[in-house]
């Protein structure tokens, strides 16, 4: 009686091969993961440039640099919209085969019998998949000055996703100005959430991950550089997220040393905001005694929670960019650089 369902069932233990469309925002941006559990960051290429620029066998994250090959790149939202595609897939061939097997039976009952007996596969309307919403279009666009290949990040980003090209200068000024226009953008955020609480959360975190992206970007900038001078011994890996210790390794490098470049208030402010990225990166921005001890913050007791405010954020960016700018200037009057 249901041997076209047992038939579709057996088909169905076999592996199977569902096409799944994915579609690009208006711009012609596809949006992109990061692979990396310990980054999952978000960004975006064009289509276009993803087809014929970027390599089936490397891809770079923009932010950590972490390389995979091209089908490891789905967003979790992609991921999901996939997943509920095969469900919806298995189910209507299921459903069709059930029919089939009703129809069979109906025609065969005799249509004239005191007794007859039929089946009606009753099944709801299978919904029009729509692919993955495709995320708000990225703030920072950026086009490869190695490959051309075209991307786009909310925050920092420091590598080509086609070539893996790194160019400092141009990576750090370009991430130094998506952070500020995404603090720019809190008003409208404000605006487009109804929900209160969740407009200020929202806010909240837009706010907290300006600071730990600026921090970031200072760092990868400080690296490109240092590494450009041969001489200089290998620092350990993000040496230069800690201020004390990236002042020691650039002095025997350059012949400077942080303070040279920013007085002793603004190292004092500027090494408090890197001990509040340390919290919120490994905390989830808890107080802790060491960062009271390493920062000088009194105004926190231990087991308080970090409060950002966006002045903050913007006065770490001024001090960052100083200083970055005093590096830079170390690095041209540096023999052989």
């Amino acid at each position: 009686m249901f041997d076209d369902l047992l038939r579709e069932l057996r088909r169905l233990e076999k592996p199977q091969q569902i096409r799944v469309p994915l579609s690009s925002d208006h711009e012609g941006y596809l949006d992109r993961e990061c692979p990396s559990p310990e980054c999952l960051f978000q960004f975006k290429v064009h289509e276009d440039d993803w087809r014929e620029k970027v390599r089936d066998e490397e891809v770079f994250c923009p932010f950590c640099g972490h390389t995979a090959d091209s089908g490891k790149w789905l967003t979790q939202e992609q991921l999901a919209h996939a997943k509920q595609a095969a469900i919806a897939h298995i189910k209507g061939r299921i459903g069709t085969a059930m029919k089939r097997d009703a129809d069979g039976w109906n025609r065969r009952q005799p249509r004239n019998s005191f007794i007859r007996i039929t089946m009606d596969v009753k099944s709801r309307p299978q919904p029009v998949l729509v692919p993955a919403a495709a995320a708000e279009a990225m703030r920072l666009k950026i086009r490869c000055p190695a490959c051309a290949c075209r991307y786009a990040v909310i925050g920092a980003a420091f590598f080509c996703p086609s070539c893996g090209y790194n160019s400092a200068e141009l990576m750090f000024s370009q991430s130094i100005a998506a952070i500020r226009s995404a603090l720019n953008a809190l008003g409208v955020i404000r605006a487009a959430i109804s929900d209160r609480d969740t407009a200020e959360t929202t806010v909240r975190l837009v706010i907290e991950n300006g600071l730990q992206s600026a921090v970031t970007t200072f760092q990868r900038y400080a690296e490109a550089l240092y590494a450009r001078r041969p001489s200089a011994p290998a620092a350990r890996r993000n040496a230069f997220q800690n201020l004390s210790e990236g002042s020691e390794l650039w002095h025997p490098a350059f012949g400077k040393e942080y303070s040279d470049h920013l007085d002793s208030g603004e190292l004092a402010v500027l090494t408090r905001i890197f001990q509040q990225r340390h919290l919120l990166a490994h905390r989830q921005g808890l107080v802790d005694e060491d960062y009271i001890k390493r920062s000088g913050d009194t105004f926190y007791r231990i087991g308080q929670r970090l409060v950002v405010r966006e002045t903050a954020v913007r006065e770490c960016l001024v001090l960052i960019e100083k200083l970055a700018a005093g590096l830079a200037d170390d690095a041209r009057r540096t023999p052989g650089f």
